[in-house]
């Protein structure tokens, strides 16, 4: 079997997805939990698919994130090859620049394939 490659590491991190939309939050100091369970993406490797629920919670600060926007920026992994752990620091550095939160955390939970499963835990700050 080939050896992983720096191009496999860097695969999908810099990849254009649709823009995350906001909207100006009109209170403070309270969590929002978002909850996406039908997330996929592909090894960049493999071209197996990787099945996850993806949780985004975050404290807002000036800013909301759009639930449309958000739906079709994670769609964006759809057919994107990127491993499961970039893909989670992706969207947490993507959510990050979109709303500026106070504090996030984005967790996904992988499905297993070939007998195990992953979670990926990603926070800001960090």
């Amino acid at each position: 079997m080939a050896e992983y490659t720096e191009e496999h590491a860097r695969s999908g991190i810099g990849a254009p997805l649709p823009a995350i939309e906001t909207w100006p939050n009109q209170y403070p100091g309270y969590t929002i939990t978002i909850e996406f369970p039908e997330f996929t993406s592909v090894c960049p490797k493999t071209g197996l698919p990787d099945f996850a629920n993806v949780v985004i919670e975050y404290l807002p600060d000036k800013l909301c994130l759009e639930m449309k926007s958000l739906k079709m920026y994670l769609l964006g992994y759809r057919n994107l090859g990127i491993f499961t752990e970039n893909a989670v620091n992706r969207i947490l550095e993507d959510v990050v620049a979109a709303c500026q939160p106070v504090s996030a955390t984005v967790t996904g939970k992988f499905t297993a394939r070939g007998g195990m499963s992953s979670t990926i835990v990603a926070r800001w700050p960090k």
